[in-house]
């Protein structure tokens, strides 16, 4: 490997590790299998709220790829700087898998799982690990 290739692989791992960090937190909403989320975004290697940026939700369930039809959501800014609000609303409890795009001075995506349920939604910290959904 020459000295330009590895030059060039060092930037594009280091663009690779320049990630989004993103903290989800739903709440039930007003109807049966809608909830409030707010979502945080920092830049992953400062933690400086990011400010300019684009947010749309979408959700799919790991358990059925593409089964579901979800419509993705275009987050608003709160007050708080970094931090957005959507309102999503599913087909079903289980676990969802939150598609993030973020679009603005910063493109990413960041995908979080969450389990919903009825009184609760909570992130899932073993997103490939088999559970129960209910219909």
């Amino acid at each position: 490997m020459t000295a330009g290739m590895t030059a060039a692989l060092g930037c594009v791992i280091a663009a690779a590790a320049e990630r989004i960090k993103a903290d989800v937190s739903c709440r039930p909403g007003p109807k049966s299998l809608q909830y409030d989320c707010t979502i945080k975004l920092t830049d992953a290697r400062t933690g400086a709220p990011l400010t300019k940026a684009d947010l749309t939700v979408g959700a799919d369930m790991p358990s059925m790829p593409m089964a579901h039809n979800v419509r993705p959501v275009k987050a608003t800014p709160s007050e708080e700087p970094g931090t957005f609000r959507a309102r999503i609303e599913l087909e079903m409890h289980g676990d969802w898998a939150l598609q993030l795009n973020v679009a603005g001075e910063v493109h990413d995506r960041v995908i979080k799982t969450l389990r919903f349920e009825d009184d609760d939604a909570a992130e899932r910290s073993a997103p490939n690990a088999p559970s129960p959904h209910k219909h």
